[in-house]
């Protein structure tokens, strides 16, 4: 069981700095978006600046946490397989697709920054990182609550909180106008 806790307590850590480096990527994603807007010299500095940023962060913290998370993750399986006969377990594997899905298309827009093609505005990338923060709620709910039942109050309690974030991401962008 010991061995069992250090195998766990390595997927979280790893989930934990994926986490971080999707939170951060994207809030990059959105400096650089700003940047592009700058006048010159400002904003060939902050766009050398940003992309050298997002390389390190994505290669040497994004990448190797979501490919240890899971690795890890599989190990958890290996050790116990009866989680894959439960509900909350095949819901919470749905989501970790999702989040790959997620992760895969913040990579395309990391390619795409770094051949400095700005596609989508910051407040596209304000509104794109919130949808990591939606996965992560819904498997920690999954994970603590380990049931299918409460896991549908939890997505009620999810689209709640989004348009608590929506509306909020409403007024900020108000305020941000009217102070510029």
């Amino acid at each position: 069981m010991e061995f069992y806790n250090y195998i766990k307590a390595l997927h979280l850590i790893f989930v934990i700095t994926w986490f971080a480096g999707l939170f951060y990527i994207v809030r990059l994603f959105v400096y650089h978006a700003e940047a592009k807007e700058k006048p010159e010299p400002e904003q060939s500095i902050l766009i050398k600046q940003y992309q050298l940023m997002q390389y390190r962060l994505w290669y040497i913290i994004t990448w190797p946490s979501a490919v240890l998370a899971s690795v890890f993750a599989f190990w958890l399986l290996h050790l116990i397989p009866t989680w894959l006969e439960q509900d909350w377990m095949i819901i919470k594997l749905g989501f970790v697709v999702l989040l790959y899905a997620y992760h895969i298309k913040c990579h395309l827009i990391f390619i795409e920054l770094q051949q400095n093609e700005v596609k989508n505005s910051s407040n596209f990338f304000r509104l794109w990182n919130e949808g990591a923060t939606l996965i992560l709620f819904a498997v920690v709910f999954l994970v603590i609550l380990k049931s299918a039942i409460n896991w549908i109050y939890g997505v009620i309690g999810i689209f709640v909180f989004s348009m608590m974030i929506m509306i909020g991401f409403k007024l900020y962008k108000r305020i941000r106008e009217r102070n510029q």
